[in-house]
């Protein structure tokens, strides 16, 4: 099953990479009509020019988990080797007789793992309907520069199809065609939604009723506030986000539920607690039952003794 995982992961990183890097796909090429308003709202300049740039928003997605998901598990798994009794010759078996992983690494590995997966499929849902859309910008026009005149726009209601209308920079025009849903809107809540019942679920802390849901809202909020961005600078329309919200909340809440099944998991260093509990349970039944023999024995004894 490990080797099945890695396959399954390894053809999800690739498919990213086909729609992220390559021209494998084609992005669909929808037209406009001569003077549009919708798509005439002026271009602030390239991604990188962003208040939030897609390389620190990839170093959040990516990093904040990682760092989080590790501390935890971490300081969880210290607390419960302080707390209870460790037997160094027992290991969790991981794949196979001959891989053995602490608890600590697989739970650490378990929940990062699910979460790239995850992180991959949301970027490949996203990109599969980026270019099956071809939805346009609200700068599309902008980067366009539609010779007007050579298209014969007498009039606003005049359907433009083809692609060579536009005489802009071809990798602007390429990036405005693809805007629906919008990628950024969709990691963010992703990653967001993800740690917050990452946390709401793994910590069990007394005294802390507030410290959860404060965190979970304040990493929802900055995914809300970076979709509000993409609006706000023209880069992104409402439909577009809130689509891409709504994706990153499905596979999130799906992965969450249905393959980590709420983050519960084994965190004991042994589960000598359980065999414990069990061996007791079997004692305190034979003991039961050697008094029951005892009693009867001696039952049996008395009535020998008054027949005689």
């Amino acid at each position: 099953m490990l080797y099945i995982q890695l396959v399954i992961m390894a053809g999800t990183v690739m498919l990213a990479y086909y729609f992220e890097c390559t021209d494998t796909f084609s992005v669909h090429v929808q037209g406009f009509f001569c003077y549009d308003t919708t798509y005439t709202k002026p271009f602030l300049g390239p991604e990188d020019s962003s208040t939030v740039p897609p390389v620190l928003l990839y170093t959040l997605v990516a990093g904040l988990p990682t760092l989080l998901i590790t501390v935890i598990e971490t300081v969880l798994f210290l607390l419960q080797y302080m707390s209870k009794e460790f037997d160094r010759l027992e290991k969790t078996v991981a794949a196979g007789e001959c891989c053995y992983l602490n608890p600590l690494v697989r739970r650490v590995f378990r929940f990062l793992g699910v979460y790239v997966f995850g992180l991959f499929t949301v970027d490949i849902f996203v990109n599969a309907g980026q270019v099956v859309t071809g939805n346009l910008a609200p700068h599309f026009l902008t980067v366009c520069k539609p010779n007007y005149t050579a298209l014969g726009c007498e009039e606003a209601l005049h359907y433009i199809s083809h692609q060579e209308a536009c005489t802009g920079n071809h990798d602007d025009i390429l990036h405005a065609r693809k805007a629906f849903p919008s990628k950024e809107a969709a990691l963010s809540v992703y990653a967001a939604l993800y740690l917050a019942m990452y946390v709401t679920y793994t910590v069990q802390t007394k005294g802390t009723h507030l410290a959860k849901p404060a965190l979970s809202l304040l990493l929802l909020c900055l995914a809300f506030l970076n979709g509000l961005n993409r609006v706000a600078e023209y880069r992104n329309h409402w439909s577009d986000v809130i689509a891409g919200f709504i994706i990153g909340t499905a596979i999130a809440t799906f992965l969450v539920v249905c393959v980590v099944h709420n983050f519960k998991g084994k965190l004991l260093l042994n589960d000598s607690p359980v065999e414990q509990e069990s061996n007791t349970t079997v004692l305190n039944i034979s003991q039961i039952e050697n008094d029951l023999k005892k009693y009867i024995t001696s039952q049996n004894h008395l009535t020998f003794t008054e027949v005689t």
